[in-house]
């Protein structure tokens, strides 16, 4: 049968595959769901019309032809190029085919020549932006006569009632997919605020109502979380900050400009840091709007707290180290007169002030524990720090002062061992015992330094500077004290220093 379909004119075929017949087609109803039951009516309308069985309302693609509606038939579709409707839109105007046998431009088509043996067609374009996308159209398998001329004019009726259907169901799609969008939006809005931990909030100042999101709530220690009056709103604020916040606030509102704010709130005391500006005016140009937001700064301004704090102790514990710099300057100098032996001597002392800054800057100035220290200030004069340095020592947090103090006196020993005492063989060794004992309710170290395995001491040797500093490097501390014993067979120093 296809072998003896007349070939499509290409008045035809340039009009099925216009770019702006498609493209308005596509606009309107860019996917084809099947058969809408909205459309009956007008194919039922369009049957009545003339008296026929079959009647459909289409649109009319480059290859197939969908049905939006159809009665008496059950097919959805039919190819383009075999249907009267393809020759009707090329011909732009209403058609009708009394007898489609006897009309050269239908003749051969499939659905003339074979089942149902169609002959009477009536068809108008449904016309969308100018173009014809669509037809509602009449059948019937037997000839007609020709119509009344009253007919066509409401068949085209029926076409155009057809595409303000079409357009309608666009709208209405097209508006269902913008509030699609924008309540994923708003969700999506919703669901980063909180995950950012943000409030957002939105006061209505013509009935004084302020409302938020959960995380709004949450910050502000109200429960439950809905909305609430300005009044209340503003005694969430803590009272310290609550004249200032209020004062930014109106500022906002007289001048339109931005509100920046940092409060405490009330319940919880956290630090939230608030901005916001008038959203809407009503029509005598007052606000009528404001919307804003809070972010919980607590960590912020802690930390910024913290650094001040470390900066005042920074600076505290600079003066001080300057001043015993000086002093150790000055008492090296006394002790030699050779430069580079106060160079050396005074670049260790130096470096075991550095070492025990660096430990308390690294520690932000609180507390380090005494092993950090012990190895800190002894390995750098120790030929194997493993086998020689022998440590029993209970759990023991030094403050600046203390650690400062502390190292000075580990650095003096130590260098004094790997010069003449037990660190200058391998096979001398440093025991260090350091307890905490709890005397009238005060925590005190007691620490011993005791050499052994090294060579001779002789007890009458000269007595340097560095046996004066370890003894008075813990001249800071009340209450502490340190002695030294040169014994034959090593040097012993005790420490005394409440924590």
């Amino acid at each position: 049968m296809k072998d003896n379909v007349q070939p499509l004119p290409s008045d035809v075929a340039a009009v099925l595959g216009a770019p702006d017949r498609l493209a308005a087609l596509d606009a309107a109803l860019p996917v084809f769901l099947g058969p809408d039951p909205d459309f009956d009516d007008i194919a039922a309308l369009a049957a009545g019309l003339f008296s026929v069985p079959i009647s459909l309302v289409t649109i009319l693609g480059r290859t197939d032809q969908w049905f939006l509606a159809r009665q008496g038939t059950p097919e959805i579709r039919a190819p383009s190029e075999d249907s009267f409707c393809a020759r009707m839109i090329a011909g732009g105007e209403p058609l009708v085919i009394t007898d489609a046998r006897e009309d050269g431009r239908s003749a051969g088509l499939p659905s003339v020549t074979g089942e149902p043996h169609l002959r009477f067609y009536a068809g108008a374009p449904i016309v969308i932006g100018g173009q014809a996308v669509g037809t509602v159209c009449a059948f019937d398998v037997k000839p007609h006569s020709p119509v009344t001329s009253d007919l066509l004019p409401r068949l085209k009726q029926l076409a155009s009632l057809a595409a303000s259907l079409i357009l309608l169901k666009d709208e209405a799609r097209r508006r269902a997919l913008a509030a699609e969008a924008l309540s994923r939006e708003e969700k999506r809005h919703a669901l980063a605020l909180d995950a950012a931990n943000v409030a957002s909030w939105l006061w209505d100042i013509s009935t004084g109502i302020v409302s938020g999101n959960e995380t709004f709530y949450r910050m502000l220690g109200v429960q439950p979380a809905k909305p609430m009056s300005a009044r209340r709103f503003f005694t969430a604020v803590h009272p310290a900050d609550r004249k200032t916040t209020i004062g930014r606030l109106r500022e906002a509102l007289a001048s339109g400009k931005e509100y920046d704010g940092l409060f405490r709130t009330a319940k919880s005391g956290r630090w939230l840091l608030g901005r916001g500006r008038v959203h809407e005016w009503d029509a005598d140009g007052r606000p009528s709007v404001f919307l804003g937001i809070n972010v919980d700064v607590t960590d912020g301004q802690l930390a910024s707290e913290r650094t001040r704090l470390l900066l005042r102790e920074l600076n505290h514990r600079v003066k001080n180290t300057l001043a015993m710099l000086q002093s150790l300057a000055r008492q090296t100098l006394r002790q030699t007169s050779d430069p580079v032996e106060f160079m050396d001597a005074f670049a260790g002392r130096l470096q075991s002030l550095s070492e025990a800054h660096g430990l308390l800057s690294d520690h932000e100035w609180g507390v380090i524990h005494l092993k950090m220290l012990l190895q800190k200030q002894i390995m750098p004069y120790a030929i194997d720090y493993e086998k020689q340095v022998e440590i029993h020592k209970d759990e023991v947090e030094l403050g600046p002062d203390q650690a400062v103090g502390l190292g000075l006196v580990l650095h003096e020993l130590a260098t004094n061992a790997r010069k003449y005492g037990s660190l200058s063989v391998r096979s001398g060794k440093v025991v260090i015992t350091a307890r905490v004992l709890n005397e009238e309710g005060q925590r005190v170290l007691n620490m011993t330094w005791h050499e052994v395995g090294g060579p001779l001491v002789d007890p009458k040797g000269r007595r340097g500077f560095g046996s004066v500093l370890i003894e008075r490097s813990l001249d800071k501390i009340l209450g502490s004290s340190v002695h030294v014993e040169y014994l034959p067979k090593g040097v012993t120093a005790v420490i005394r220093m409440p924590l």
